[in-house]
């Protein structure tokens, strides 16, 4: 039930059809008694910049997730952003302070990172590679990195793109080394595919499943399918993985302690979710 006192999360980005936030969130705050609600709202990027500033000035706005095409336009509206924001050059939160300052956050890398915790994997003093360095890459770079990482190897068929983020690593994590031009994943602890690969059945793997050790743990991105071509072969492989689902259900958690709102478990939300 929406009353007056309902605090209101906006779910902001462009189209909404296919958002699924307000279906795992409002089923858990319905069964809690918790006097919240996620609203999708649709807002094209030529006007996000002017309606973000006067969403927040609602008296009963409480916070907003920040989806496409707004996660990168976002930064620049703030008032503050935490490091892993800063790191991925994007941001999926924010919160108004007590103060009236906007704060940004960003839990796409820390939802992947829950997720390799839960499963009893250690990832501080650990090695990665991941394939992939635009959004999603960036933003799980960012918190493998806070998670105390100690390298990083990462491949992006965009150069640029790839030493940008590099570069943005090294600045913030000096303890971190960060090796780049490489897709061998052979001895490393964490595989990740941060690519759009397996979106479609026809596309190639992203990297040679052949030569990634049976010990390491692997990660997946890609929501549209739980097992992808790439997993498939990982399972087939012996190893260890995490779904792409599962990256978003983990990130809730950290969602809620951010809007300083009665938290759970990714296990109970996929228990209460309509999707």
């Amino acid at each position: 039930m929406i009353s007056g006192t309902t605090k209101l999360i906006a779910h902001l980005g462009f189209p909404t059809h296919a958002f699924k936030a307000p279906l795992i969130y409002n089923p858990y705050f319905d069964k809690h008694g918790i006097d919240a609600v996620v609203v999708p709202m649709g807002c094209g990027a030529e006007n996000y910049p002017d309606f973000l500033k006067l969403l927040f000035r609602l008296s009963n706005i409480h916070g907003a997730l920040i989806t496409m095409p707004h996660k990168i336009t976002t930064m620049a509206l703030l008032d503050e952003v935490s490091k892993s924001a800063r790191v991925a050059g994007a941001c999926n939160a924010v919160r108004l302070g007590a103060d009236g300052r906007l704060i940004g956050d960003m839990f796409d890398g820390e939802g992947f990172v829950r997720g390799v915790l839960r499963r009893g994997r250690e990832v501080r003093g650990r090695r990665a590679m991941m394939t992939g360095a635009g959004g999603v890459g960036s933003a799980i770079a960012a918190s493998l990195a806070e998670a105390g990482l100690a390298e990083l190897s990462l491949f992006d068929a965009h150069a640029p793109m790839m030493e940008g983020l590099a570069d943005r690593l090294r600045r913030n994590y000096p303890d971190l080394s960060v090796i780049t031009g490489s897709v061998d994943p052979s001895g490393y602890d964490i595989v990740v595919n941060a690519t759009p690969l397996g979106m479609n059945e026809s596309d190639p793997l992203p990297l040679d499943v052949a030569r990634i050790s049976t010990d390491a743990f692997v990660g997946e991105v890609v929501m549209k399918q739980e097992i992808t071509p790439f997993l498939a072969a990982v399972r087939a492989r012996g190893c260890e993985f995490q779904v792409g689902i599962d990256m978003l259900f983990e990130q809730i958690p950290a969602y809620l302690e951010f809007f300083d709102l009665p938290t759970t478990t990714a296990d109970e939300l996929r228990a209460v979710a309509s999707i």
